[in-house]
């Protein structure tokens, strides 16, 4: 393992990879530490002035605040978020994200295909609630389906999914909230992975359970089932109802084998959360190898968290496909700055305190290595939250950053598989899409075995390669598609990260 990171020529700062004591010179310039610096953090290379810009992946972090002298530790107490690089040169990298496509060998997943010619990588029967007001029997009814041991009898479903969340009512139907939920919900249950949806409602919320007919009735499709608590004759009763359906469409449900799929049929959402100042050393990278094999198999991968690739939107910008999607996005960063402004906010709200203790210090520096899990390829299509996502290779949804809201949509866009990189450790997990975690470093993966999947760590500490990693990546997530449990699958995660993005008024 190196002393010192350093990632760009132009780099200011070098980062460590481990704790470094006083009086080490990790630089190797004769220039030993005043102080200890804790692993993931950042020491200045070169001589900084007050107002200079702090530069790390060749690219502006934050601005220095004092003087700073080669082998001081760089972070929040001398470094602050400023103006990043806007000079928007789109699409001048597409021919060389062109070249880094990757000729691959073609390969399978064993997965369930459906009637219209989606591919699944789980089946799942999903009870969607429309309203807060059908969280509880939802739940409930999932609850007592599982306890009574029932889906042992039929191996081929995985599980009951409660889609219960907090809104449907109290929201202008032409407000920016409505449109969201219902492509949510209906993104959940025409889902993949979902084998048969049953919505249930109220009987009097917004959004009415006749909304989701109308989508059925579009689609003629016979896998989803409508019922409200009102009309069933109250909360009990509706509990009953719910089981008395489930147990009535488990047999067709389960009557579907897994069989040899085109890896290209994969779309793959790219999260990280609880990030380190190694997340964009080892493991987003590692990610990003990982897209570029699945884009070069003819797949799809999924880039999100709008607020977290802020600062880094030129990257992106240039090497995209076309300037419909470079206009997308640039108006989409435009909104998010009057979004945050509007509710008393800033950009740089993130970091996270558990992200700065890692060594993060600005969002800039957060976003240029979350950018990282994108890959090299082109930018080929934006998305609006829980749009579905139809357009092959490297994509971005527009979602916040808070994990469980981005995966939400990310998911409700069609995604059958999630990878997850973090650098502080992660209790997260998704349905009906598995979820498969990342740990950035050594410590991390030893100290969480139970929730981490595959440990990146490695790439420092045993000098594996990025491509290395990223086939072992790849493996893993056609292994996970193909059936194989992921880490949080059998922690038993995901009934709790279903969290609409709730936009608008609350009335």
């Amino acid at each position: 393992m190196p002393d010192a990171i350093v990632l760009n020529a132009r780099d200011t700062v070098a980062i460590l990879p481990r704790r470094t004591d006083a009086g080490a010179d990790p630089l190797g310039i004769g220039v030993p530490l005043p102080k200890p610096v804790a692993g993931g953090h950042k020491i200045a290379r070169a001589e900084m002035k007050a107002g200079m810009p702090v530069i790390k992946f060749g690219q502006v972090i934050g601005t220095a605040t004092e003087d700073i002298v080669p082998g001081t530790h760089v972070h929040t107490q001398n470094c602050v978020f400023s103006d990043h690089d806007t000079d928007y040169r789109i699409g001048v990298d597409l021919d060389a994200a062109k070249a880094a496509v990757p000729r691959m060998e073609p390969r399978t997943f064993l997965g369930y295909r459906r009637p219209g010619g989606q591919v699944g990588t789980r089946n799942y029967i999903a009870l969607c609630a429309t309203v807060n007001c059908s969280a509880t029997v939802i739940r409930r009814a999932a609850l007592e389906v599982e306890l009574s041991g029932v889906l042992a009898d039929f191996p081929n479903v995985d599980g009951i999914a409660a889609f219960a969340h907090g809104t449907g009512c109290g929201m202008a139907m032409d407000g920016p909230g409505f449109p969201i939920l219902d492509r949510v919900l209906w993104g959940h249950a025409t889902h993949p992975n979902t084998g048969a949806a049953i919505f249930v409602g109220l009987g009097c919320e917004v959004m009415q359970v006749a909304r989701m007919r109308q989508n059925a009735s579009e689609t003629g499709s016979e896998r989803f089932h409508f019922l409200t608590i009102q009309d069933t004759g109250g909360t009990r009763a509706t509990i009953d109802a719910i089981k008395a359906k489930v147990l009535e469409l488990l047999p067709q449900v389960n009557d579907v084998r897994r069989e040899p799929c085109p890896a290209s049929e994969l779309r793959l959402a790219l999260q990280c959360g609880g990030s380190d100042g190694l997340s964009g050393i080892t493991a987003n990278p590692a990610l990003g190898i990982a897209s570029d094999m699945l884009v070069g198999l003819g797949g799809t991968v999924i880039l999100s968290e709008t607020s977290e690739i802020y600062g880094a939107e030129q990257l992106l910008l240039r090497r995209v496909a076309d300037e419909t999607t470079a206009e997308k996005l640039i108006e989409c960063i435009r909104w998010w700055e009057r979004y945050t402004e509007m509710n008393g906010g800033t950009m740089d709200n993130n970091p996270s305190p558990g992200n700065k203790q890692g060594g993060l210090t600005t969002i800039l520096e957060k976003s240029l290595g979350a950018a990282a899990k994108g890959g090299s390829t082109p930018l080929t299509a934006f998305y609006a939250y829980a749009e579905r996502v139809t357009a092959p290779g490297f994509t971005f949804m527009d979602t916040p950053g808070y994990d469980p809201v981005s995966a939400t949509g990310q998911i409700a866009g069609g995604a059958q598989v999630l990878c997850f990189t973090t650098g502080r450790g992660s209790a997260f997990g998704s349905k009906p899409a598995p979820t498969i975690k990342l740990a950035t470093n050594d410590s991390l993966f030893a100290q969480m075995p139970d929730d981490m999947d595959i440990n990146c760590g490695d790439i420092l500490s045993a000098g594996v390669s990025l491509e290395q990693k990223g086939a072992e990546i790849l493996d893993r997530v056609i292994a996970v598609a193909s059936g194989e449990a992921s880490k949080s699958e059998a922690l038993g995660l995901g009934d709790n990260e279903f969290v609409p993005w709730q936009l608008g008024c609350v009335m």
